[in-house]
């Protein structure tokens, strides 16, 4: 596996004393660097890339450790400096270099290594016969052919740090599939899960035991064939479900799971983020801790940062993360992008709850009037999950979301028509939300445990699309 190693420490690391850690190599090898200077590497005399430091990261957000690391060590208070060193699989020792720079990182600043075992400060015997420069892949991944770029992990959290936004762009750009290949331990963050979405990315899963591999989103066993890991696939040509995929008891955590669409007009004085902020407030009841463009997620929430940025970027589209307090795990994706029709935010967000913690379904449909008339909603599909109070994606079996509600948004409600829109093919009526003249419609179409409740929304979707 890929040795990920990070230094927290409560002092930033200076040019001086990342140069230090480099050299726990010796003085043979040569650093460069990559991406403005985002990037520090550790060569061999060969060329080969042995170890990538990512620039310093100061995280002003509590509980961002805990959430992608594990709870087991010591973290340093709020704001702290995350410095990631990632070491090439080509050569063994390569590793323990990462530890090593990591460990006098963490040394000379004050604070702690994760991995715990693999911070130390020895200098790092490497060998003679290194491989070249021309047999690894790029810094972000572990193995790269004519169809899959390779990632391999073996951390707590799979999260979309920058070196996992770099290597699906690397995929993506090059027509190839993103799959990463975690132990059973392993978990991805919501944001990941997104990422992993489209075809013909995969999370691979090995089973320590046995020796195989499994998709850890659709339970498939796997084999590496041809370049890229791909079902195994019986003589009717179906694949089969591993064994671990299959569902445990329930547990009694939830996931209340909300989809939204909002429509802005591209005026000068527009400040984005409001609906995501709203959201928040109403499911967790406070506002957003901190927001990010990978993980971990480093800024204080700031709606007009987030505008700052998005309009920086702009035409092209702003893809950021929205993250709660610790106490209420709440996170949020959210896509900007600039359309004919103004300016859209697609928003998934994703609140977790407890056995002993009911989800506050009765907070959805005045969420849904505020959205419509402070913030341009468009649409909201509401829905609730039997799934980790931590939001964290495990590799089995979790049971799909079954709807709640659905609100249409004013501007959508008058292009179906009031009155084709008021008279769905349901034993339901629709809540009319905000003035009269021009309301948002609210349909509750299930109690989140009835999965025919997405029949009610397939019908409802049908009739508002016939107008």
């Amino acid at each position: 596996m890929t040795r990920d190693v990070i230094a927290l420490t409560t002092n930033m690391p200076d040019a001086k004393t990342v140069l230090a850690g480099l050299y726990a190599g010796g003085p043979d090898l040569r650093i460069g660097t990559l991406a403005d200077g985002a990037v520090v590497q550790l060569y061999a005399p060969t060329g080969l890339s042995l170890v990538s430091v990512e620039a310093p990261l100061l995280v002003k957000v509590p509980g961002e450790v805990e959430r992608l690391l594990g709870d087991e060590m010591s973290v340093p208070d709020v704001p702290f400096w995350w410095t990631e060193a990632r070491a090439s699989t080509a050569v063994e020792e390569a590793g323990r270099l990462a530890g090593s720079f990591a460990g006098r990182v963490a040394t000379v600043l004050g604070g702690t290594v994760w991995p715990p075992q693999d911070a130390h400060t020895d200098v790092v015997t490497l060998p003679d016969d290194l491989p070249g420069a021309d047999q690894a892949p790029p810094p972000a991944l572990d193995m790269l052919t004519d169809k899959a770029a390779v990632v391999i992990q073996d951390r707590p959290v799979v999260a979309m740090s920058s070196w996992m936004s770099e290597a699906l762009r690397i995929a993506a750009s090059s027509d190839r599939a993103l799959q990463i290949v975690t132990p059973p331990h392993t978990r991805l963050s919501p944001a990941t899960r997104t990422a992993l979405r489209g075809h013909p990315n995969r999370w691979v899963v090995q089973e320590l035991d046995e020796g195989g591999y499994y998709d850890g989103l659709s339970g498939a066993v796997l084999q590496w064939k041809d370049g890229e890991f791909t079902p195994v696939r019986g003589d009717d040509g179906a694949a089969r479900a591993a064994d671990a995929f299959k569902p445990t008891a329930d547990s009694g955590e939830r996931q209340l799971v909300l989809s939204v669409r909002t429509r802005h007009p591209a005026e000068e004085n527009l400040v984005l983020g409001g609906a995501v902020e709203t959201a928040f407030r109403h499911l967790t009841g406070a506002p957003p801790a901190g927001w990010s463009t990978a993980e971990p997620v480093n800024l204080p929430w700031s709606r007009r940062q987030v505008t700052v940025l998005a309009r920086r970027r702009a035409p092209r589209p702003t893809w950021l993360i929205a993250i709660g307090a610790p106490s209420r795990p709440a996170l949020a994706t959210m896509r900007v992008s600039r359309t004919q029709a103004g300016v859209e935010e697609d928003i998934t967000l994703a609140v977790g709850f407890g056995p002993n913690e009911p989800p506050v379904i009765e907070a959805i449909a005045p969420l849904a009037e505020a959205l419509a008339a402070e913030h341009g909603l468009v649409s909201m599909l509401a829905s609730l999950r039997a799934a980790r109070r931590d939001l964290m994606v495990p590799p089995r079996w979790e049971a799909p979301p079954v709807p709640l509600a659905f609100t249409l948004g004013p501007d959508a409600v008058r292009k179906v028509s009031l009155a084709h829109a008021r008279r769905p093919p349901l034993d339901v009526t629709p809540v009319e939300l905000g003035a009269a003249a021009s309301p948002a419609l609210h349909y509750p179409v299930g109690d989140g445990g009835d999965p025919s409740a997405w029949q009610a929304l397939e019908e409802l979707m049908r009739h508002l699309k016939a107008a």
